[in-house]
């Protein structure tokens, strides 16, 4: 063959390659050949830069107080520790998230322990009810030690305003209040999200939809997170595990939505004690078995993350969003 008819031969092999590949030659690349169509026909408009997030800054922990004989230990009872990282954060609100007073959440022992300890910070502190609570009849140290702060008794459930943030506190004890379509915390729910539809919205309850800890995800909140999700909720707070872990968006169902999804922090870390992670859960993006606090700055359209762990832990998480 001489030079130029290689030549000849090698433009026309190389004529059908890109029909090859189109036709699916070497793996599926249809894909591939109509992103390569859509970046030719449409320009992307890159969303400007997250920049420093600046407002109001909430701390929040669940699963604190140890009952007021037990003795710290290395593994166990570091409530006076969590308390020093929110008197050194200086909040303005502090979001406790539930099982606050251990074993049974009675009034001397709120008195005895989480009152010598977190109870600093009462006058910024909007709780959400906890399992232990319960071990009250009808959670009444619990809703005698807060008062008003913590919603009706009998109830638990009420909403503020902190910032240009809409901030909802829930009672995920299903099986005693009720969490389903027809219960009224769900009336209530819905009414107070359609009476403030705000940009950025934040929610939080003890018992976590999803975790990856000892007591795992919990299907019984599934339709208050539908609720908040139709209602533009961002951001979903808990405890129960005790742990820290942080969720990507999600649909109630587990599915992730960069879209519209809730990102969902646990923060069982308040002092009591720890939990395994045992299995790694989809979607998680972050976790560990320590004590600390999750301190949130939320701004207007924003909001930032930082979980602090007390002296000596190595832990770090942080980042920043923007709300739907």
């Amino acid at each position: 063959m001489t030079v130029r008819a290689a030549k000849i031969a090698l433009l026309g092999l190389l004529a059908v390659v890109p029909a090859l590949l189109a036709a699916g030659c070497g793996g599926d690349s249809s894909a591939a050949a109509t992103t390569a169509r859509t970046s030719a026909s449409t320009t992307a408009r890159p969303r400007p830069r997250l920049g420093p997030v600046t407002g109001p800054t909430l701390v929040a922990a669940g699963d604190v107080a140890c009952a007021p004989e037990e003795p710290r230990t290395r593994d166990a009872c570091h409530q006076l520790d969590t308390a020093a990282l929110i008197g050194r954060l200086d909040p303005d609100a502090v979001a406790a998230l539930g099982d606050l007073q251990y074993e049974t959440g009675s009034l001397a022992d709120f008195r005895g322990s989480f009152d010598k300890t977190w109870g600093a910070f009462l006058n910024r502190m909007r709780p959400a009810i906890g399992n232990h609570e319960y071990g009250t009849p009808g959670a009444a140290g619990y809703f005698a030690y807060f008062g008003a702060r913590a919603g009706r008794p009998g109830e638990g459930w009420y909403s503020y305003d902190l910032g240009s943030w809409h901030v909802v506190a829930l009672n995920a004890n299903c099986d005693i209040v009720g969490c389903g379509a027809d219960s009224p915390q769900q009336h209530w729910l819905r009414a107070d999200l359609a009476a403030h539809p705000r940009r950025c919205t934040l929610a939080y309850w003890h018992q976590p939809r999803f975790s990856s800890g000892l007591h795992g995800s919990d299907d019984t909140v599934a339709p208050l997170w539908q609720t908040l999700q139709r209602g533009g909720a961002d951001v979903a707070l808990s405890g129960h595990d005790h742990d820290y872990e942080r969720f990507a968006p999600q649909t109630a169902g587990g599915k992730l939505d960069q879209a519209r999804g809730i990102v969902q922090f646990v923060v069982g870390t308040g002092g009591k004690s720890h939990y395994p992670i045992l299995f790694e859960r989809a979607n998680s993006r972050a976790h560990a078995s320590v004590f600390g606090v999750l301190r949130l700055t939320l701004g207007r359209s924003a909001y930032a993350w930082r979980f602090v762990a007390e002296p000596g832990v190595g832990y770090r998480d942080a980042g920043a969003a923007r709300c739907h």
